[in-house]
């Protein structure tokens, strides 16, 4: 899928109604996404582990730079740049490679949310791997809460649903 704008590419998941979870308290807001691969954990992990690598299995993205640390240990920070330009400043707040799973935080970035935590995680499940992308946020003002979960939801499932095509 070629994405023009990920502002157009936003407004299109809006119109398209993408679903994503309830939120988790009074002001935050929780999304999850998942998908079930038949490649096995490890070679789910190896596909995404990478959190300088995202424009490899990631659709929406062009390239990332690394901005401050060694780019897989906590504190590193990246400028993920969207295939439009959209620039997202992120820090890892956890890489465990051992339990297939790593966190990181949005500093800055166009999307309409604030306090943006996100873990991106490889379970193992019978005959393959369940990759889980999840993430807690606050609402910037002249967004609805509905709005924000199909943004971010639909961001996920772009990203998810590539891992599907292409992980084997």
């Amino acid at each position: 899928m070629k994405i023009s704008s990920i502002r157009s590419f936003y407004a299109g998941l809006l119109m398209a109604g993408v679903t994503a979870t309830a939120p988790a308290a009074a002001g935050t807001i929780t999304v999850t996404e998942k998908v079930d691969l038949a490649a096995s954990p490890a070679r789910a992990w190896d596909t995404i582990r990478d959190f300088m690598g995202w424009q490899d299995w990631h659709p929406a993205f062009a390239k990332t730079e690394l901005v401050k640390g060694d780019g897989n240990t906590q504190g590193s920070v990246r400028l993920l740049t969207a295939k439009d330009g959209a620039q997202f400043t992120e820090e890892l707040v956890q890489h465990a490679p051992m339990s297939r799973m790593y966190k990181y935080r949005i500093m800055e970035s166009p999307a309409p949310v604030s306090g943006y935590v996100s873990t991106l995680e490889v379970r193992e499940r019978n005959g393959g791997s369940t990759v889980v992308w999840s993430s807690t946020f606050t609402v910037k003002s002249g967004t609805t809460d509905d709005e924000a979960r199909k943004l971010i939801s639909g961001i996920y499932r772009l990203g998810l649903d590539n891992l599907a095509k292409t992980v084997k």
